[in-house]
């Protein structure tokens, strides 16, 4: 592939022309109204992402099941639509597929890394809670059987929609920890049933999933999936789990795999550390690509894939992702945080305008002084970990609202209004 890499077009396995290379990658939006509905806001960001000139956008995680949510601004489809739900929907979608844009909504379910502000007893596979100081997310309750079906059908019932109102492809979200990824994980998932167990067991909500959502949306609608190449954790999902389960996919004809990695109590997604050691799987560096987190697990995916395949994480400059796309072990590159300090970065990639993205991070970080002088480096850490989530929170809000971002705001001010935000969209949620 030639040194414009970025801007060659790829076309689908069901068919469908994507007009270059950069992905949009899902970013929780928090914009969704009290009734988890899309709303002005979803259109406006969703618009001056078009107009970015990247060529898919994903959504933030769409959630199938309003009573366990991400958190409180998400949009969920759960069955409950309205004449006017649908009609917010086909707004964002009109929206988001202008510019010749893609527009897939990804589709999930939070599991047990529902806030505590949302549901005070989120569900999971197995009764396990997530591992983090603060409180923030109760004991999960094991789903039965039955509960299981239902979230299948739950699915496939927002693909549906999502294609019903304009959008143009589903991702089926089963990384970062969210319900499909924590069946994957032997660690959380510690049942004895057909659900869990063997890889297999643990693969078989994913499975069945998307082939439910493939029969509800039919042969020629993109569904694809994100996957971790890694929980990065000690008796979590592997890279060899991950390869066995892209074997499995292959055989139900995604048109794209996405490959991530971590959770909320290892936040690798996010190029950082969680409170424990990281558990670094082993696997063969590649030359290219040195700035991306997950390309060395994405290259030695490609030699089992039987789809186009995309990494998300960590690119910022041209030569990267065109070093990542030139050796054809990857297919498509996804971009997050530099899409929320300047909508049109995919555009100034491609036309050469800029080489590499400004580092607006270096200097996001809580220090001890602030916290007190007998704070705990977990509690330092954590903080840290929400306060750069936060900051990224207020950049999406202001693009939400047709302001430009505010990259003077510090760490801590993010934190704050990150924190106020959250509890008051709660509050609208619960009431």
């Amino acid at each position: 592939m030639e040194a414009s890499a970025v801007t060659s077009r790829l076309i689908l396995p069901c068919g469908a022309s994507v007009k270059n290379r950069l992905c949009k990658a899902a970013m929780t939006e928090g914009v969704a109204d009290a009734s988890n509905r899309a709303t002005e806001r979803h259109v406006t960001l969703y618009r001056r992402w078009a107009d970015g000139g990247a060529g898919v956008l994903l959504t933030g995680n769409v959630q199938v099941d309003r009573r366990y949510l991400e958190r409180a601004g998400n949009i969920a489809i759960d069955g409950s639509q309205d004449r006017s739900q649908l009609a917010a929907l086909e707004a964002m979608a009109e929206a988001g597929t202008g510019n010749d844009a893609h527009l897939w909504m990804q589709i999930s379910h939070a599991g047990r890394q529902t806030p505590k502000l949302i549901a005070t007893e989120p569900v999971g596979p197995s009764d396990i809670p997530v591992a983090l100081p603060g409180g923030r997310f109760g004991k999960p309750r094991a789903l039965s059987g039955d509960e299981i079906r239902d979230i299948i059908k739950r699915f496939a019932l927002a693909a549906g929609i999502a294609k019903q109102t304009g959008f143009t492809g589903v991702q089926v979200h089963s990384a970062h920890g969210y319900l499909l990824s924590e069946f994957l994980s032997p660690r959380v998932n510690v049942r004895d049933d057909e659900w869990g167990g063997s890889l297999e067991n643990r693969a078989r909500l994913l499975l069945d999933t998307v082939r439910a959502v493939r029969a509800t949306v039919g042969p020629d609608f993109p569904v694809t999936v994100k996957l971790n190449s890694a929980d990065f954790q000690k008796g979590g999902f592997s890279f060899d789990d991950c390869l066995r389960v892209i074997e499995l996919l292959n055989e139900e004809g995604l048109d794209l795999l996405e490959i991530s990695g971590g959770n909320y109590e290892q936040p690798k997604l996010m190029g950082i550390g969680g409170l424990e050691p990281v558990f670094e799987e082993k696997v063969r560096q590649s030359t290219r690509a040195r700035e991306a987190y997950f390309f060395d697990y994405a290259v030695a995916a490609s030699q089992v894939a039987k789809m186009p395949l995309m990494v998300t994480g960590g690119f910022r400059s041209a030569d990267g992702m065109n070093e990542a796309l030139s050796g054809g072990d990857v297919d498509m590159i996804g971009l997050a945080r530099p899409l929320c300090v300047d909508a049109n970065f995919p555009t100034k990639i491609m036309s050469g305008e800029l080489q590499v993205a400004p580092d607006v991070e270096a200097g996001l970080r809580i220090g001890p002084g602030i916290l007190g002088p007998n704070s705990r480096l977990a509690i330092i850490k954590a903080m840290n970990g929400f306060a750069r989530i936060g900051w990224f929170y207020e950049q999406i809000y202001r693009l939400a609202d047709g302001l430009d971002p505010d990259l003077s705001m510090s760490a801590l001010q993010a934190l704050l209004a990150y924190e106020k935000t959250e509890k008051s969209k709660a509050r609208e949620l619960l009431r």
